[in-house]
């Protein structure tokens, strides 16, 4: 039975479904997903239309928001809401190391983990649909790989869509998993090179300890092995508004004296313990390559590695033989986080599977979307670590109809960071107010 109750200024209500693992064959498994629903205090819920909201990730479940937070505010005043914990992840048949035993085998495992892409989560909403609105299309906020979900779905089912809002999501229709990577590694020196810029004084302090790890890695708090290579995927921050500042504040008091000599500090190591860990959202390290995977003869076979060995200026030996500053790596997946990382070593294999599959489906429908007749509006954000701008533009282009907001005000958190400001500004692109 659905459940409601109350936060300031909210009315939640807690929903469960039951879907088939495999669309294709609706007889055979089901998972069960969850969502909760947000409707504004003293609104009648059955005059409102449905938003959807799919989060970033993949492997994150939706936000879980206290009272009328961030971009929620602005949805509240006109729209039901609805966060959907994306299948595995959240209260949604969550998938991890504890889980996932119970698919059996590594080959279970990874046959079970090829039904959790955009393809099948968009298949999810439309299921559940006609169920909660009557059968009325919805309008769909994607934010991040929520955006990839939402292009699907516009490639895919775009009868169930009202509207659909993309921040920070606009994937490429056609690039490869070699072809994404290549693209942001010189996004990511960048943003290096921008943060160097604003704090010199890193320089000489990223390369201190990433000296220190290479001679001595460091075990952390929750059993997470850190290495020179570890360290440097810091640099995820970096593409976030405050994230710049955040790796600043983490670098500035990194050592602490020992009897032993200089030593890092247990802070430093809690607090990367934090920012490192995938216990809480596994699926991003085992379908991070996935997701780009279109071409049913080509497996991914660890591309963010291998593009990375292409380029030498993200290699920490190399750096700190010479002169040039460490580089921080970013939204990349890579071999050695299933050894390091305790959340995800016991899916190595599972994860190796993955990468060498092959047989994947094309996700998006290029000329469907050259006949799109949803209103759609794209925020795209300048130079977004995550996000190719080049790709997002080209794609753009690609999809009829769709207005974009070009921005360098945000990072690729902007809807967080902006909240209704942001929300508001594609409401009125999609209605033609500006």
């Amino acid at each position: 039975m659905d459940r409601s109750y109350r936060q300031p200024g909210v009315v939640l209500t807690d929903h469960r479904f039951s879907v088939p693992l495999d669309h294709a064959r609706p007889d055979g498994e089901h998972i069960e997903l969850y969502a909760r629903e947000a409707v504004a205090t003293g609104k009648d819920p059955g005059t409102l239309p449905w938003l959807l909201y799919l989060e970033g990730g993949p492997g994150f479940g939706a936000r879980r928001f206290t009272g009328r937070q961030a971009w929620l505010e602005r949805a509240l005043t006109e729209y039901r809401v609805l966060l959907l914990d994306q299948r595995g992840t959240g209260r949604s048949s969550p998938a991890n190391r504890q889980t996932l035993p119970l698919r059996g085998t590594p080959a279970q495992q990874a046959e079970y983990l090829a039904h959790f892409r955009a393809d099948s989560i968009v298949r999810d909403a439309e299921a559940i649909r006609p169920g909660l609105t009557g059968g009325a299309p919805w309008t769909v906020l994607g934010q991040s790989f929520g955006g990839f979900c939402t292009t699907h779905y516009l490639s895919t089912a775009p009868q169930g869509l009202a509207a659909a809002l993309i921040t920070g999501g606009l994937p490429s229709l056609t690039a490869t998993a070699d072809e994404v990577y290549e693209a942001a590694y010189p996004r990511m020196e960048r943003k290096n090179l921008a943060h160097y810029a604003r704090y010199p004084m890193d320089v000489e302090r990223a390369r201190r300890i990433a000296a220190h790890l290479l001679e001595r890695p460091a075990d952390l708090p929750g059993g997470h092995r850190l290495t020179a290579e570890a360290f440097q995927s810091l640099g995820i921050l970096l593409g976030t508004g405050d994230g710049s500042h955040l790796l600043h504040y983490l670098l500035e008091d990194a050592f602490v004296p020992t009897p032993a000599g200089p030593a890092l500090s247990d802070a430093f190591l809690e607090r990367v313990q934090g920012l490192l860990s995938f216990a809480a959202h596994p699926l991003y390290a085992l379908l991070h390559e996935p997701i780009y995977a279109q071409d049913p003869a080509v497996p991914t076979a660890w591309a963010a590695e291998r593009v990375r060995a292409r380029h030498p200026g993200f290699d920490a030996g190399k750096a700190l033989a010479g002169e040039a500053p460490l580089l921080f790596t970013g939204e990349t997946i890579h071999p050695w986080q299933f050894t390091c990382d305790p959340a995800l070593a016991p899916l190595r294999e599972t994860a190796e599977l993955l990468a060498a599959r092959t047989g994947w489906t094309p996700l998006y429908d290029p000329a469907r979307l050259a006949a799109n007749t949803v209103p759609v509006a794209a925020a795209v954000y300048h130079d977004d670590l995550y996000v190719d701008t080049a790709h997002s533009l080209e794609t753009a282009g690609r999809i009829r109809g769709l207005r974009t907001w070009v921005t360098d005000e945000f990072e690729h958190d902007g809807v967080r960071a902006g909240g209704p400001r942001v929300l508001d500004r594609l409401l009125a692109l999609v209605r033609d107010d500006v």
